[in-house]
């Protein structure tokens, strides 16, 4: 998190102007170099910023900035040596890598990821599961100073000035531009391909929201499918209930058993899966299993063992290449 002693981005700016005036041998173009990297930070994260928000509901401009004070714009080494973009640190849940460095006092434990959306994933389910930060999802999507005074008081930073440079960060760089949410978006390829190792689609050509559901939740679609992710406290029950189905259905719609456990971040389709996905095959990946390919790709288990000619148990290694279609 970020402290009184972490004040990078100003600073930063504020000694290379001074370097500049004082030096012969330092050019201004050195100032316009750190604008620009915040420049390519922000193009370069905008997309996963907006998937969040259009998820999780947090305003992508919160992100932005908490992630370009955070990294010092994705330079900071807590950033470039353990994809950690958001000085989130290990607490006692967390059972991932680790990266230790000082901050408030030393050899701090700070969570390491795999590559950066998992980052911003983490941030988002960070403040979704914590009981001190849900009075911010009651603001407006728009309400960009309201959630950075609100961050502040739910114990995010200890630096007094946090609020202020959050916004100075969103109104320098216009980031509340993308607080609009335009639901036809077209990720790039790469960022596509990124999200695909995390919990949500395998195929986000479009993401579509159909309609608002209960509690600020978003409905998407996956494979012309009506789905929504799984919060920290979502049951069968309290699901069936808010959407007008009977717990039987999401079972079956699922593949589920009666009586298995939600899990945070799980997809929860709404309706039947499909007997094809949208994708004509599926590579798998360390560490994903039958059901989650399912779940991905919109299409039901025991179609998906059919197609590829396997039965329920058998070992599944990295690589293969499954049929969807």
């Amino acid at each position: 998190m970020r402290t009184s002693g972490s004040i990078h981005l100003f600073r930063k700016s504020r000694l290379i102007l001074l370097v500049s005036l004082f030096s012969p041998f330092t050019l201004p173009a050195q100032v316009y170099t750190y604008e620009q990297t915040v420049r390519q930070y922000i193009g370069k994260y905008k997309d996963i910023a907006i998937l969040e928000m259009m998820v999780y509901r947090i305003p992508a401009s919160i992100t932005l900035a908490q992630g370009i004070l955070e990294s010092n714009a994705g330079t900071s080494p807590l950033a470039t040596k353990a994809n950690n973009h958001f000085g989130i640190k290990c607490h006692k849940e967390w059972q991932g890598k680790t990266f230790t460095k000082d901050d408030e006092t030393k050899h701090e434990c700070f969570r390491k990821y795999e590559n950066p959306i998992e980052s911003f994933r983490d941030h988002s389910f960070f403040l979704t599961q914590r009981d001190r930060y849900k009075p911010l999802f009651n603001l407006d999507i728009s309400d960009y100073k309201g959630w950075a005074y609100g961050l502040k008081a739910a114990g995010y930073a200890t630096n007094t000035k946090y609020p202020d440079e959050l916004i100075k960060t969103i109104e320098t760089y216009e980031l509340f531009r993308y607080d609009v949410v335009d639901y036809s978006l077209t990720f790039e390829d790469s960022i596509r391909n990124s999200i695909d190792t995390l919990s949500l689609t395998n195929k986000l050509v479009q993401v579509e929201v159909v309609q608002d559901g209960p509690g600020f939740r978003k409905i998407l679609t996956n494979n012309g499918l009506n789905y929504i992710i799984a919060h920290k406290d979502d049951n069968i029950k309290s699901l069936a209930k808010e959407f007008g189905l009977s717990m039987r259905q999401l079972y079956e719609y699922n593949d589920m058993k009666k009586g298995t456990t939600l899990i945070s971040g799980q997809i929860v389709y709404l309706e039947n899966k499909r007997r094809k996905g949208a994708a004509a095959f599926h590579i798998v990946k360390k560490g994903e299993t039958m059901y989650m390919i399912s779940q991905k790709n919109g299409i039901q288990l025991k179609i998906l063992y059919k197609k590829n000619k396997m039965k329920p148990g058998q070992a599944l290694r990295p690589g293969k290449k499954l049929v969807l279609r």
